[in-house]
């Protein structure tokens, strides 16, 4: 049976403008991986409702999960929830249980913090949505059929998917080997490379150069390439490893295994 796949839908003007950096999506890659969901597509939309409305519904036709980050604050760019709300067809309400929580979260800070109408929103959910609830903080993100929408701040982020992750129904774990060589470039491999491929069309094999000063060198920046072999089988992405191995050492290179320092 073939694995389940993902979406990320990163929601933000702040990210496509530049102004923030996005640090969610290697996490988010990696950990899916682990969990045997590979991640197939990744957009990054703006805080438009017509656009998350639509690439919501067009991505979770296609995906077994659709993962989003940002847009769930208090604030009045803060709508994603209310867009996922729109895409499902239901209403945008006020999940009780989450309004007590978080009510009860902010009365015991010291200072006490007001529930207002602004932190209201974060308690709001699509209806028959599941909130997911993590250690960082009271206000949750959710689940709706097969979205998990979650906040785009990394470390509430990770804290919302580690609670999240029990719950996905993923597959066989996705494993990768790196293979590194100074001094190789793309160019000089490419048709072996392919061939490699070719030998293993169930393996995703990516070429990747890197560049770094050579010591004592003021001039252009040595460097090589890493060989990445990644897949659901071991014994298939450690055959392709040891192919481009001894393809390294053929043409006079040093392979060395694993990722460049």
């Amino acid at each position: 049976m073939a694995n389940p796949i993902a979406c990320l839908l990163i929601i933000g003007n702040e990210v496509l403008s530049g102004r923030t950096r996005d640090a969610n999506l290697q996490f988010l890659a990696t950990r899916l991986g682990e969990l045997g969901i590979p991640l197939r597509e990744v957009r990054v939309i703006p805080d438009v409702p017509e656009t998350i409305i639509a690439t919501v519904n067009e991505v979770r036709a296609k995906h077994d999960h659709v993962f989003t980050t940002g847009g769930i604050g208090p604030t009045h760019d803060d709508i994603t929830s209310e867009c996922v709300a729109k895409a499902f067809g239901v209403p945008w309400v006020v999940h009780e249980e989450t309004r007590a929580l978080m009510a009860e979260d902010y009365a015991r800070r010291d200072p006490p913090v007001e529930m207002n109408a602004a932190r209201l929103r974060m308690a709001t959910l699509p209806l028959g949505a599941t909130p997911i609830r993590c250690a960082m903080t009271s206000a949750p993100g959710f689940t709706m059929g097969n979205v998990h929408v979650m906040a785009g701040v990394p470390r509430i982020m990770q804290s919302m998917f580690e609670a999240l992750a029990p719950s996905l129904t993923g597959g066989v774990p996705v494993v990768q080997r790196a293979v590194h060589a100074l001094g190789v470039f793309e160019g000089n491999i490419a048709e072996a490379l392919e061939a490699i491929q070719k030998r293993h069309p169930d393996l995703d094999i990516g070429s990747y150069p890197f560049y770094r000063p050579m010591p004592g060198s003021t001039g252009f920046p040595g460097g090589g390439v890493a060989l990445v072999s990644k897949g659901v089988s071991l014994a298939e992405v450690e055959q392709a490893t040891a192919e481009i191995t001894a393809m390294l050492t053929a043409m006079g290179a040093t392979p060395i295994q694993g990722e460049p320092a």
